[in-house]
C-alpha cells in the first residue's frame, strides 16, 4: 500500500528564496503548457504531443529537463482528472452553470502549487537530515528537514516514487511516496461494529464510545468566529477565514485519526476484524432542518472510515462494509424492527421482547452481526463450473 509521509523543510532565507522562485516558475510554465493544451485538444490533451509542442520553449525558458517532463505531466494529469470529474457529474448536468464554465477555459494553476520531483532532480541524505533538490537558482544542497524517528524509518525502508514541495502557510514541507508491503489479512475469531453519528462519532459493540461533543463544541465556536470576521468584509479577514479553516479540518483530521486509531489496535489485540456502515450518498439521502445543514455537512463520517479501512489494511486486520439499513432500529436478539423501538436519540427499547439499552451500542452489535453473516460469503470457494 502507499502512503504518504510528510516531512519538514527548515530552508535558510536564500534557501526559501529559491524554492519561492522555483514554484512561481514551473506554475508560471504550467499555465503556458495549459492554455496550448486547451487551444489544440481541448480537455484531451496527451503527454507526447505535448512533449513535441512545449518541451523546447519550457527549456528555453530555465527549466531543466526533469522539471519540463514534470510540468507537462501535471498539465495532462490535471485535465485527466478534470474529465474523470466532469464524466462523474461532479460540474453539475451538461446544462449547469459551473460544468459549462469548467468546460470553456483552460486550466489555472497557482502560483504556490506543489510541483512534482524525482530521484533526479531531488536526494535524500537521511543520516544527515538534510536533502538536494534542484532550484531554477541551481541546485540548492544541505537544505535541512525534521521529522518524527518513525517517519524517518518509514523514509529510510519504503521511500519509493516521487516526491511533491508544498508551501502551505509559510512553511515549507516534501511529502514523499512510501509503498509499504501490507501484512497478510488473518482469520477473525470475531467482529467489532462500529456505529458511526453525530453526537457519538464512533461507538462499538463492546460499547467503547468515542463522543464528538468536545469537537462539535469546538466547530460551534469556530462558527461564531467565522460569522464575525465575516461580517468586517476586509482581506484580512478573508486571510484569517482560511487560515481558521484549515486549523478547524487539521483538528477534525486529528480527532478521526486518534479514534481510528483506537479501535483498530483494539481489533488487532483481540483477533477480530472491523465492520462498519456502508454510508455512501448519505448527505443526498437524508433531510435535516435548516439549522442543522451546516453541522451534518462537517459531519467527518467519510474520512474515519477511510482512516479506519487504511489502518486496518496496514496492521492486517480484515475490515468490511455492511448494509445499514435500520441498524438503529432492528433488536439484535429477536430481530424485531421498528421505528418505536429507539424512542429518543439515545435509548433503544425493544417493543416486542424488552431489549433495551444505549441506541448506539445496539446498532454496533447489528452491524457485528451482519459483518459475521458477509464473511461467510466473502470467503465462500468459487463453484465449479458445470
Amino acid at each position: 500500500m502507499k502512503l504518504v509521509v510528510q516531512v519538514k523543510l527548515l530552508p535558510t532565507p536564500e534557501q526559501a528564496a529559491a524554492l519561492t522562485d522555483t514554484l512561481h516558475r514551473v506554475n508560471t510554465a504550467a499555465n503556458q503548457v495549459s492554455a496550448v493544451a486547451f487551444e489544440q485538444f481541448g480537455l484531451r490533451g496527451r503527454e507526447l504531443p505535448l512533449r513535441t509542442l512545449c518541451y523546447g520553449d519550457l527549456k528555453a525558458g530555465g527549466l531543466g529537463a526533469q522539471a519540463a517532463q514534470h510540468v507537462i505531466k501535471r498539465v495532462v494529469d490535471a485535465y485527466t482528472t478534470l474529465r474523470a470529474n466532469l464524466r462523474n457529474g461532479n460540474f453539475g448536468s451538461p446544462a449547469s452553470k459551473r460544468r459549462r464554465k469548467a468546460e470553456a477555459k483552460p486550466i489555472v494553476f497557482r502560483a504556490d502549487a506543489a510541483h512534482t520531483f524525482d530521484d533526479r532532480n531531488l536526494s535524500w541524505q537521511l543520516d544527515a537530515g538534510t536533502v538536494s533538490i534542484w532550484t531554477v537558482a541551481g541546485r540548492c544542497k544541505n537544505l535541512r528537514f525534521v521529522c518524527s524517528p518513525d517517519q524517518a524509518k518509514m523514509l529510510a525502508a519504503h521511500r519509493k516514487g516521487e516526491s511533491d514541495l508544498v508551501h502551505r502557510d509559510g512553511k515549507w514541507f516534501l511529502l514523499a511516496t512510501c509503498d509499504v508491503p501490507e501484512p497478510q489479512v488473518y482469520e477473525p475469531v470475531d467482529w467489532v461494529g462500529v456505529d458511526r453519528g453525530i453526537v457519538n462519532l464512533a461507538t462499538t459493540s463492546d460499547g467503547d464510545n468515542h463522543q464528538g461533543r468536545r469537537l462539535d463544541r469546538y466547530r460551534r465556536w469556530q462558527a461564531r468566529k467565522r460569522a464575525e470576521l465575516q461580517a468586517t468584509r476586509t482581506r484580512a479577514a478573508a486571510r484569517l477565514l482560511k487560515k481558521r479553516a484549515r486549523r478547524e479540518t487539521r483538528h477534525a483530521r486529528h480527532v478521526n485519526h486518534t479514534i481510528a486509531k483506537q479501535v483498530v489496535a483494539v481489533a488487532a489485540r483481540t483477533g477480530r476484524g472491523i465492520a462498519l456502515e456502508e454510508l455512501g450518498g448519505i448527505r443526498g439521502r437524508v433531510t435535516v432542518p435548516r439549522d442543522q445543514r451546516a453541522r451534518l455537512s462537517s459531519w467527518p463520517f467519510q474520512q474515519l472510515g477511510a482512516f479506519i479501512a487504511y489502518k486496518a489494511q496496514r496492521a492486517g486486520v480484515p475490515y468490511l462494509e455492511v448494509d445499514p439499513a435500520y441498524t438503529s432500529q432492528r433488536c439484535p436478539r429477536c430481530g424485531h424492527t421498528a421505528r418505536t423501538n429507539r424512542p429518543t436519540r439515545d435509548d433503544f427499547c425493544c417493543r416486542r421482547c424488552g431489549l433495551a439499552g444505549p441506541a448506539d451500542v445496539v446498532a454496533g452489535v447489528n452491524v457485528r452481526d451482519r459483518a459475521r453473516s458477509a464473511w461467510v460469503f466473502v470467503n465462500m470457494p468459487q463453484p465449479a463450473p458445470a
